[in-house]
């Protein structure tokens, strides 16, 4: 990230499921500090991945925004907003279509960043960028994590965290 964006005007928002998105949160904080903050929800979404994604389809067809129990104070001190989910029904998942919405990013650099099941971004960066059309959304980050449909959870360790740490301090790099 730029160097003269100092850690106390960053902030990282992330929404995670099986640790993947906040492992790479984390990896990203590592290089540029700022305050983490996990996206909770009002009501939590069910445990049973696949009542899970019937609710996420359901939410997405409906355009329902779920309610959030995690409030960010004070966004209006924050320069740059990395903001970070999995891919959902090749979308954006609704609870960070929900923090987009409720808060003004006028004026700020958005950065997003995504873990998907093996199928990348769909849809999720471009909807960064139409749900901030105010702020300076820059190019995003997308890695595989893992594959839930196929009983593989959490990715992020050993020879593949270090892989991926690697690559989200070249892709900070090259976004300047």
């Amino acid at each position: 990230m730029r160097q003269t964006v100092p850690p106390q005007k960053i902030l990282i928002v992330y929404l995670t499921r099986t640790g993947n998105t906040r492992a790479v949160a984390n990896m990203i904080h590592d290089e540029v500090g700022g305050t983490m903050v996990g996206l909770e929800l009002e009501s939590p979404y069910p445990q049973n991945y696949q009542k899970q994604v019937d609710q996420v389809v359901e939410e997405n067809a409906s355009s329902y925004l779920p309610p959030l129990k995690t409030p960010v104070a004070n966004i209006q001190d924050y320069e740059t907003v990395f903001v970070g989910a999995p891919t959902w029904d090749m979308q954006l998942p609704p609870p960070m279509k929900s923090f987009l919405g409720a808060y003004n990013l006028s004026g700020k650099t958005v950065v997003p960043f995504n873990t998907n099941g093996g199928y990348g971004p769909g849809s999720s960066f471009d909807e960064v960028k139409n749900l901030c059309p105010n702020a300076t959304v820059l190019e995003g980050f997308s890695v595989e994590g893992g594959r839930e449909r196929d009983g593989i959870l959490f990715a992020m360790e050993d020879a593949k965290a270090a892989r991926v740490k690697d690559s989200v301090r070249k892709w900070l790099q090259g976004i300047g």
